[in-house]
């Protein structure tokens, strides 16, 4: 399926807009973690987190679905595709890994779903690409390696890296599919409609796999330990639904709208920087010299490519973040 911009992301405001809506969706996606290891330390398994967070957002969301209930008719397969990778396969396949795998090792491989982003649309779809924004992926990548230090424990377990590569593969299908019917005006699928139903297409597939119904419920009205310092497990469980899952996707899906899938996936390698950060701060897991240079190298490699706007008047590569009008005028928008 064809990834095609929206318009809005031609003029500077829209992609100044896009580019903070991104910044924002990065922050909050990098909050999640922080807020779920106390509860996992706690004494919840980390599927079952991931299930309160998912089915959490999606009870917050259930307004805007029956509001938006005529997607239901109009876009079934997207609101399909969206609650089974960009919600539920992203979440299951990153934590099955890392029962496999490092996490640093499970990270960077979810990590390269930019890069796998700029294959689909130069190798599959035959479409240019910029070379700055080929170049910000990799400087990204590579500034990635750094910041999970990859090379502290490597595990070559077949099975943990092909779900790790799954995550990565959802990854690509999250900034895909946010970005579809972003060129057709008002008959564009409502993004907090796509995230709604997306969110609870997600739940209901975790509910399969996760079974809460074995859950320690307890745990949640008890405290969990934060550096040394207690704090409600219900806190934090509100803050990874609002916040780290709410919040997270309605910008991050208004940003893919106003950027390009490619733009808005490099600079979401800064979630684990971010992530890394407020691991120092609020969890005591300091920075290493290598970490503070990748996240550095991450930071450099977002900015290349968010900037790589094509000259007026040529062939506009996809990562540029323009919108291809004359291939859209033809009917090849999805």
């Amino acid at each position: 399926m064809p990834v095609v911009t929206s318009s809005i992301s031609q003029s500077p405001s829209g992609k100044g807009v896009g580019l903070g809506l991104a910044l924002v969706s990065a922050l909050a996606f990098g909050g999640s973690g922080v807020a779920a290891k106390p509860l996992i330390e706690a004494g919840l398994d980390p599927l079952h987190v991931v299930w309160l967070r998912v089915t959490g957002a999606a009870l917050v969301m259930l307004p805007l679905a029956v509001r938006h209930r005529a997607l239901l008719r109009r876009r079934p397969a997207l609101l399909a595709g969206f609650g089974l990778l960009a919600v539920a396969g992203v979440q299951a396949c990153y934590f099955a890994a890392l029962s496999r795998i490092p996490v640093g090792v499970a990270l960077l491989i979810e990590y390269l779903a930019p890069a796998l982003v700029l294959g689909w649309v130069r190798f599959v779809q035959r479409r240019p690409v910029t070379r700055a924004a080929a170049l910000g992926v990799v400087l990204a990548a590579g500034g990635l390696a750094c910041v999970v230090e990859v090379w502290t424990g490597l595990s070559f377990d077949p099975l943990g890296l092909l779900l790790a590569l799954g995550a990565a593969c959802c990854q690509v299908g999250y900034f895909v599919l946010s970005d579809q019917g972003g060129d057709a005006g008002d008959h564009a699928p409502d993004p907090l409609g796509v995230i709604a139903y997306g969110l609870l297409v997600g739940a209901a597939v975790l509910t399969a796999v996760a079974r809460p119904w074995g859950m320690r419920w307890a745990v949640l009205a008890h405290t969990a330990d934060m550096n040394g310092t207690p704090v409600p497990a219900v806190l934090l469980l509100c803050w990874i639904v609002l916040v780290a899952t709410v919040l997270a996707y309605v910008t991050g899906v208004v940003s893919v709208r106003r950027l390009s899938p490619q733009v808005a996936g490099v600079v979401a390698c800064l979630e684990a920087v971010i992530a890394t950060v407020l691991a120092w701060v609020l969890l005591g897991e300091h920075l290493s010299a290598p970490q503070v240079a990748g996240g550095a190298v991450v930071l450099l490699g977002a900015f290349i490519a968010q900037s790589s706007t094509p000259a007026q008047g040529a062939a506009e590569p996809v990562a540029g973040g323009g919108a291809e009008r004359e291939l859209s005028a033809r009917g090849t928008t999805a």
